[in-house]
């Protein structure tokens, strides 16, 4: 039986892959262990700046495997919610590259990543108010923040489907791409934030995430115990005496 999540690293660039095409790469809990586990290890390694998530064959995710929902296999990860990621998303940089279709729990996903990257042909939707369920992956909490009012509400309660082109326009989408594109066009935006310092990037990912919950005055405060470490690290006076030298900082994650 071949791997339901595949991962491959090059060049400080992590890909993780749901491997369920005949399934519509739905979310089973194998599904879900896996993505967590990848995670896991990715936000360990030095070598990892930043995380493409992405489906096999022309579609992202249906979301949760229903059939195996009914016989008892919760695509859920303690701690970490529904596909190992959602409830807990990774601590670095996450891309969503996304063909076909992003619905239920897939689009969920696609909305605990930090930016996305779609084909023109891709469609997204909440669909579980007509299965009798709630998007309660995150989807209603993180979909008010990302697009309009009005329009988060009308995806949430018509459970229709959504051309990617419309959320692109809402400002959800952050590269619009020719169909079979988007991993190519996931990979180079990721090579793009690689070339930052992996502690910067993901301490710059934290701040932009927990402020939200800030208090005005004690955001910068706040701000500093996260990044106060960062000016210290080793990889900080690499960038220095790159620029000095008008090189290529080499990063070290340190």
């Amino acid at each position: 039986m071949p791997d339901v999540v595949l991962t491959e690293v090059s060049d400080g660039v992590a890909v993780i892959t749901i491997n369920r095409p005949e399934a519509r790469n739905a979310v089973n809990g194998e599904v879900a262990r896996g993505i967590a586990a990848a995670t896991d290890d990715f936000d360990d390694r030095k070598d990892v700046s930043v995380i493409v998530l992405t489906g096999a064959g022309s579609t992202f995710s249906s979301g949760m495997d229903l059939k195996g929902f009914l016989a008892g296999d919760a695509p859920i990860v303690a701690g970490r919610g529904f596909g190992g990621m959602a409830e807990r998303p990774p601590a670095k940089p996450v891309i969503a590259a996304v063909e076909g279709y992003a619905l239920a729990g897939g689009f969920e996903l696609v909305l605990s990543c930090d930016l996305v990257v779609a084909s023109e042909e891709a469609k997204f939707g909440l669909p579980e108010v007509r299965r009798g369920l709630v998007a309660g992956a995150g989807g209603l909490l993180r979909l008010p923040s990302r697009v309009p009012y009005h329009l988060a509400m009308e995806i949430a309660l018509t459970g229709a489907h959504f051309p990617a082109a419309k959320l692109a326009e809402a400002g959800l989408v952050n590269r619009l791409v020719p169909a079979g594109q988007a991993l190519a066009a996931a990979r180079e935006l990721a090579a793009q934030v690689a070339l930052g310092a992996p502690l910067a990037l993901a301490a710059s990912k934290r701040v932009i995430v927990e402020s939200v919950d800030w208090a005005s005055g004690e955001a910068f405060a706040r701000q500093g115990e996260i990044i106060r470490p960062i000016f210290g690290s080793k990889d900080s006076v690499e960038g220095a005496v790159a620029f000095a030298e008008k090189r290529q900082p080499v990063w070290r994650g340190e």
